[in-house]
């Protein structure tokens, strides 16, 4: 049984690689009786997704056509003052490697998954040389606007968690490059709300790299974050609470990761990062009661075009092992497993070639916040990070699991929710 799954993966996967970046068809799960191999299964669909979705960006940069082909649809209310079509190459890049890095990150080895992962990496490192290259037509906006900001930390944030895989082998010039681009963002004021965090993040990086960087911007960031924490797990967006989904999208994984880095420096005591982990690991709570019995979600808040995006806190806690005790790993896969099939099976989200579509569920764009454009829409990579939990991992090996809100409904036992003090 597990040689003929694996021969299916190696046809599902392999079906969509090579210069045609586009998959048009809808997909659906493997068939599978036997449910000591679900984890499988579900590993495989989601590689499957995630491969559909991030194709297009990595292979037209590595080709150096993502401008010539990536469409760039705006939002009805898009403010052209505060953004403009220059600005949603590098976002899709950004959030594109955000999302896979950590499964990129994954050794490589002779199954059909891994072959694919090699051959994505080989993509994403062509990609990388020519996103700041300035002879490149690929070559992406960090100089004009504010919006690049946002997306270099999500560039950072790919290299601080695949360094060995995504930034060491980079040549030195590209690296300086990076540098060069990154540095030069010092030139924007940064908003004072989550966007402390994305100006934190790229220092942050600097940082790791033992490259020249503004304590300052890092310090403001995750000071202000802690004073913005309102408890419960739960951080405001800048002085007013925003009952949204970026606590997931942005908040507690760029602390952590922020806080971690700062720790292994020895910048900061450990306690620091222990309370940021504490927090995300309470929110996670929150976003895992979230996922309906169904395997849906609430539709509340701004940039909900960012589909399983939000489930960024929730998966980086999983990935770190750091997951609530009452909660088991499989259920997070199996409840994120059902959302994923209700968001992309039932509607198409993508168009002719491919790109993804303004929506939540198929083609939706009066939803589209004024800053909502196609390249904005690949944050929802980030719903992608726990594939960095290689494939033995007890995420992946355990058997199906409910999680809280299905064992609530359906009348089974399930833990009770209480305030917590962190």
């Amino acid at each position: 049984m597990r040689t003929l799954l694996a021969i299916a993966l190696f046809l599902i996967i392999h079906s969509n690689v090579g210069g045609q970046a586009q998959a048009k068809t809808i997909l659906t799960p493997l068939s599978v009786t036997d449910t000591s191999l679900s984890g499988f299964q579900d590993r495989a669909y989601w590689v499957k997704l995630m491969q559909k979705i991030v194709s297009p960006v990595i292979y037209h940069l590595a080709d150096e056509t993502l401008k010539k082909e990536m469409p760039v649809v705006e939002s009805p209310t898009y403010d052209s003052g505060f953004h403009s079509h220059n600005v949603a190459y590098l976002e899709a890049v950004g959030r594109t490697l955000a999302g896979i890095a950590p499964w990129l990150s994954l050794p490589d080895d002779t199954t059909a998954e891994g072959k694919l992962r090699k051959e994505l990496r080989k993509q994403v490192l062509k990609g990388l040389v020519n996103m700041v290259n300035p002879k490149s037509p690929d070559y992406l906006n960090f100089r004009t606007q504010n919006q690049p900001l946002v997306d270099a930390a999500y560039v950072a944030q790919a290299f601080m968690q695949a360094r060995q895989q995504l930034w060491e082998p980079l040549d030195s010039l590209t690296k300086q490059r990076f540098i060069t681009e990154f540095k030069a963002l010092r030139r924007i004021k940064t908003i004072y709300n989550n966007w402390l965090l994305f100006s934190g993040m790229v220092e942050t990086f600097l940082l790791s790299v033992n490259e020249q960087y503004d304590p300052f911007r890092i310090d403001i960031a995750w000071r202000k974050l802690k004073e913005w924490y309102v408890g419960d797990g739960w951080y405001k967006d800048g002085n007013s609470f925003a009952m949204d989904y970026y606590n997931s999208y942005v908040m507690h994984p760029m602390m952590v990761l922020m806080l971690k880095e700062l720790v292994q420096k020895k910048i900061l005591p450990s306690d620091e990062y222990e309370q940021a982990m504490q927090r995300m690991v309470r929110y996670s709570e929150f976003l895992e009661r979230m996922i309906s019995p169904e395997g849906y979600y609430p539709p509340f808040g701004r940039s909900i075009t960012y589909r399983i995006g939000i489930f960024h806190a929730l998966e980086q806690t999983a990935l770190m092992h750091q997951l609530p005790p009452a909660i088991q790993p499989a259920q997070v896969r199996c409840g994120i497993t059902a959302v994923m099939k209700n968001q992309f099976e039932h509607i198409s989200n993508f168009d002719e070639k491919g790109w993804l579509l303004l929506g939540f569920v198929g083609h939706q764009p009066n939803i589209a916040d004024y800053y909502t454009c196609t390249g904005s829409l690949y944050i929802c990579s980030l719903g992608f990070i726990a594939l960095g939990l290689p494939g033995d991992d007890e995420f992946w090996k355990a058997k199906p699991a409910e999680w809280t809100s299905k064992q609530a409904w359906g009348g089974k036992p399930f833990k009770k929710d209480y305030h917590v003090e962190y």
